[in-house]
């Protein structure tokens, strides 16, 4: 695919740690718009995977304001729960996405599972799939992933969502502990953003 030369983006969350970690991620040139400037809510998310959610917020964001936009759509997969809550990550929080709510709702679901779960390895790993769509048309869609395991119990105050009990593969601290800068070196969203890099 021929370059297109972006020098505006609108980034479809309305999310601001998302937001915050998207924009520290893009190249400095680029004039980032976000989805509050217009006022916009978020699209009913009905795909059936990250991929397909990510480009159902993309395309509506981009034909609501005629900008280019880049979405994300990400979440947390726990193998003991047979993988959720995945796709359904932010809804596990509630109508008002609390992520607090989300997180006692992952123990609890581990307890009624195992009472015994914090003695084990629970395997988990987020997921994020990015993608550009201009209008109707995808641009780009790829989507990147980082392993590892869940702590025993909430751990750090950095980062949102699910960070505070995520503790990425040979690593000791949660996603919530670490520096935001450390962070968005070796997590999902900065493992996708290297196989889009290419289509900005």
């Amino acid at each position: 695919m021929s370059k297109i030369k972006i020098n505006k983006l609108l980034i479809g969350t309305n999310n601001n740690g998302k937001l915050r970690e998207i924009k520290s991620l893009l190249p400095k040139k680029i004039k980032i718009h976000s989805t509050s400037e217009f006022n916009l809510k978020s699209p009913v998310e009905n795909g059936k995977t990250f991929k397909e959610n990510s480009l159902i917020k993309s395309k509506y964001f981009s034909k609501k304001t005629g900008l280019l936009c880049l979405a994300d759509d990400s979440g947390l997969e726990i193998d003991f729960l047979d993988k959720n809550p995945g796709i359904y990550s932010a809804r596990w929080g509630g109508k008002q996405g609390d992520f607090s709510k989300a997180i006692k709702k992952v123990y609890r679901e581990l307890n009624k599972k195992d009472g015994n779960w914090k003695n084990k390895k629970i395997k988990a790993r987020f997921i994020c799939a990015l993608s550009i769509s201009y209008l109707n048309k995808k641009i780009a869609c790829v989507q990147g992933k980082v392993e590892g395991r869940i702590s025993n119990e909430p751990k750090g105050k950095n980062g949102f969502g699910y960070d505070p009990i995520f503790i990425p593969y040979k690593k000791r601290q949660t996603f919530g502990q670490m520096k935001p800068s450390r962070k968005y070196k070796i997590d999902h969203r900065y493992q996708a953003f290297k196989k889009i890099r290419k289509f900005l």
